[in-house]
């Protein structure tokens, strides 16, 4: 696969960085540290049981405690680890942090207090089949409305997959305990959160409900009948019509192109903006010299699940502009970088590119815009 559908795989996983752009902006990647406007208000996610099981309808996620282990979890409810950790495509001893969640690949019943050990195992093999038999009590399945549960695919981040079910990158991390540069892996599975629906009412806000808009009749009044004008008397001439006020002047269209940003690279564009492309592919050589566009701070380097490197410079008056399929990234999160300033190298591609966007409060716009 070449980089081009790569990168757009991405979606790109900048998406929900502009989130956090605004006058109150922190960039801090940190879950509490991340803006959630531009999505819904999420509700808190189910508290676990003592076994850290959330049990709904159509499956069950288990939590981990602080220096848990895949293993330590598996035992706790009584499942083999290898299962649990080839299920969730990790290893028995993997660490864990506190809160991440794990996918069962079948439901569990464990008993309370079962042990750490090779018991605890026999003892779920031997709960799991009693609970088939209606001999032990299965864990209480949560009330409400059941979360969508999503396994993570190939190219896919955090912050596209944040954007695709239309919640905060912030809400996503706390549900799943994501860490602070909110990684995932390719066959991960998170719980995406339930959002709470809010209609305005009376200039506040009602949680679930809806009000339907007042209809014109009801809510203002009918203008007052029209009067016909008299009629002028027999011989004489009626009056001539008042004539019309000239209309106003049009007000000057605003410039279309603002050219704020310098292009990054010395290129012809080989893929424009639009179409599923939330920015513009320019064609450079690998190792062509990736400079930043304008001065600005170094907001983010991370990568997707295809170790594809992605470096944000966060700009005045809310602009971002992000940088893919690139490598040899020389500054770090936090620098100050000037215009025309050496940042990276253009990665390899056939043909090689660099992606380059420009995003404004939520949303991607035309690079185009603010380029010469």
């Amino acid at each position: 696969m070449t980089p081009a559908p790569k990168l757009l795989a991405l979606g790109l996983c900048l998406s929900v960085l502009a989130g956090c752009v605004g006058s109150d902006m922190d960039f801090d990647l940190r879950p509490d540290r991340i803006s959630t406007r531009g999505a819904g208000e999420a509700a808190p996610r189910p508290e676990p049981d003592s076994n850290g099981l959330i049990t709904y309808e159509s499956y069950q996620m288990v939590v981990a405690r602080r220096g848990d282990t895949v293993a330590d979890v598996a035992r706790r409810i009584g499942m083999d680890p290898q299962e649990l950790a080839r299920f969730n495509g990790r290893s028995p001893t993997d660490e864990l942090r506190p809160d991440e969640v794990l996918a069962l690949p079948r439901r569990v019943a464990p008993r309370a207090g079962s042990g750490t050990d090779i018991a605890a195992i026999a003892s779920g093999a031997i709960d799991a089949a009693e609970a088939r038999q209606g001999s032990v009590a299965a864990p209480a399945v949560q009330p409400g409305q059941e979360p969508v549960r999503h396994r993570v695919s190939r190219g896919e981040t955090a912050y596209s997959i944040a954007r695709l079910y239309g919640v905060s990158v912030r809400a996503l991390a706390e549900w799943n305990g994501l860490g602070p540069d909110l990684s995932v892996r390719e066959g991960q599975y998170l719980i995406i959160p339930i959002i709470i629906e809010e209609a305005s009412v009376a200039g506040g806000t009602s949680p679930g409900s809806s009000v339907a808009p007042l209809p014109p009749s009801a809510a203002t009044p009918l203008p007052d009948p029209i009067q016909a004008a008299p009629l002028p008397p027999p011989g004489t001439q009626a009056p001539a019509p008042a004539s019309a006020p000239a209309p106003a002047p049009a007000a000057p269209a605003p410039a279309a192109n603002t050219a704020r940003f310098a292009y990054p690279v010395q290129g012809s564009v080989i893929r424009p903006y639009g179409n599923g492309n939330e920015g513009i592919d320019i064609g450079a050589s690998t190792g062509t010299t990736v400079r930043a566009a304008a001065d600005g701070e170094v907001a983010a380097i991370t990568q997707d699940t295809d170790q594809i490197p992605i470096l944000v410079v966060r700009h005045p008056d809310g602009l971002l502009t992000v940088y893919a399929n690139i490598r040899n990234i020389t500054v770090s999160r936090g620098d100050r970088v000037t215009q025309g300033q050496a940042i990276a190298e253009v990665g390899p591609g056939d043909p090689s590119f660099l992606h380059f966007e420009v995003r404004r409060g939520f949303e991607a716009v035309n690079p185009t815009r603010y380029l010469p």
